[in-house]
């Protein structure tokens, strides 16, 4: 693992009297700790992590702003997601804090709606703030020509909940693809949930391999701890970092992935 390495995508949930849960959500998740994130993260010898506002919370932002400070903000930063009705006092005191981005989640309850996205944007343009966005795939031909009006970088979480067989000359791929080769956007291995076959997710070999080859320097990676709403099998973090080595054998693109791609995104000092 290379020195500063890093974990883009992680939640920490609870305790939920102190950071309750929203009434609209979609699921109900066990505490996650920043104390056991850590260890996790110490076993796979990974330096810095970005926490990632789960739908449960809404636009309750406490929870992760205040898991950016108790995992230090030397080496943490984090991803709220607010509405068009945020204020920039608000979004000054998320950057304050460590937060360097904002979310739209519409494959799960609690976030704000699409129709926030330009919105949304032009606030936190300022800040240098870029937007994470998981949506589901009929939704994507809707929102690509959006996104090629805004003013910040857009991230596909989950490298764009593209199934794993998808093919490399299906519209959806090669638009994504387009979008990452302007320079501006950017990818998120974190390829678990594309897997239609399951453990030891074999199947999204050749996915993640797509986007390595074209686009090595707009992606970044993430383990997706602590795997919320997964039935079944628990993804094993240790497995999930051997298939970004399987996509990326080359230790110099590992290195981008993990280290370099991450500190410009995030704007680690």
């Amino acid at each position: 693992m290379p020195a500063l390495a890093c974990d883009c995508h992680s939640h920490i949930l609870g305790p939920t009297d102190r950071y309750p849960y929203v009434p609209n959500r979609s699921f109900t998740p066990p505490d996650a700790s920043p104390a056991s994130y850590l260890a996790m993260l110490d076993a796979l010898g990974i330096e810095r992590m970005v926490v990632v506002q789960p739908s449960v919370y809404g636009s309750d932002n406490r929870r992760t702003a205040d898991a950016v400070g108790e995992l230090g903000v030397h080496r943490a930063r984090g991803v709220a997601m607010v509405g068009e009705n945020v204020t920039t006092a608000e979004l000054k005191a998320l950057d304050d804090a460590g937060i360097r981005a904002t979310r739209f989640i519409t494959t799960a309850g609690g976030g704000p709606s699409l129709d926030n996205l330009p919105g949304v944007a032009r606030k936190i343009a300022d800040f240098g703030w870029h937007i994470e966005m998981y949506v589901p795939l009929d939704t994507w031909p809707k929102v690509l020509p959006v996104i090629e009006t805004l003013p910040v970088p857009v991230v596909f979480d989950h490298m764009g909940g593209l199934k794993a067989d998808v093919a490399a000359d299906d519209p959806l791929m090669v638009e994504i693809l387009r979008l990452l080769k302007t320079g501006k956007h950017w990818v998120k291995l974190c390829g678990y949930r594309n897997s239609q076959t399951g453990h030891p997710y074999a199947d999204v070999a050749n996915l993640g391999r797509r986007f390595v080859s074209a686009v090595p320097d707009r992606c970044v990676w993430g383990t997706d701890w602590p795997h919320t709403s997964i039935k079944g099998y628990m993804p094993d973090d240790g497995d999930l970092m051997n298939l970004l080595e399987d996509w990326a054998p080359d230790a110099d693109i590992r290195h981008k992935i993990l280290v370099d791609n991450p500190a410009r995104l995030y704007r680690f000092s």
